[in-house]
């Protein structure tokens, strides 16, 4: 093959990669419109391939199925925004401050906020899928990785004990969420909120020396 069939070559494989791309993020898109609108059960492939203008093989080259569509939107869209929430919460304990973590529960809830129009889809997908609720709970899993300095407070010995509440931190937060802003089955001020839930968090996150003060 000469330098100019090579080259004509690599531009028709990065554009054919190029295009690969934009297909792949067009269903991811599309997908995220669709979910939050419908939810997860009612929207199916053919749902997606047709809004975005492409055939099921086309789909099929880029994801095995419909959860592996959402795990991905979730991946990209909510898990790696969580880590951050989680690493900010590493450092408010770090403060020793309850007005510290009162304001990270004010910035907590208005992450859940802001990608609360997917909630609902990724809980029904948690419902109806048994390998998603397995994707959910890894997703949910990983957050202590992001508090190394809280995970030190508590000691290796007790380093599974401080995992567990900074899970269930994660799946209160979530419920209350829901109940409280999308559901409206509570309804409280966004301060008295902020502050209860302050009071039960804040000193069973306290490492055991602290506490023990």
């Amino acid at each position: 093959m000469n330098d100019n069939a090579a080259g004509t070559e690599s531009v028709r494989r990065t554009l054919r990669e190029e295009q690969k791309a934009t297909t792949r993020r067009r269903i991811l898109k599309t997908a995220h419109s669709l979910f939050v609108e419908h939810g997860y059960a009612a929207v199916t492939i053919d749902d997606i391939t047709s809004t975005v203008g492409c055939s099921r093989a086309t789909f099929y080259l880029h994801f095995p199925n419909k959860m592996e569509v959402l795990a991905k939107i979730g991946a990209e869209t909510v898990d790696q925004r969580a880590m951050t929430v989680y690493a900010d919460l590493d450092r408010v304990l770090q403060t020793g401050e309850r007005e510290a973590f009162v304001a990270w529960v004010r910035r907590a809830l208005a992450w859940f906020s802001d990608n609360r129009t997917l909630l609902p889809a990724w809980d029904e997908a948690s419902v109806l899928e048994p390998e998603f609720r397995r994707i959910a709970r890894s997703a949910i899993g990983e957050l202590p990785a992001a508090m190394p300095a809280y995970l030190a407070s508590w000691g290796p010995e007790r380093e599974d004990e401080a995992r567990l509440r900074i899970e269930l931190l994660v799946s209160q937060l979530e419920r209350f969420f829901t109940r409280w802003a999308v559901q409206s089955s509570i309804q409280t001020p966004d301060d008295l909120a902020a502050e209860v839930l302050t009071d039960i968090w804040y000193p069973a996150l306290l490492p055991p020396a602290t506490a023990e003060h």
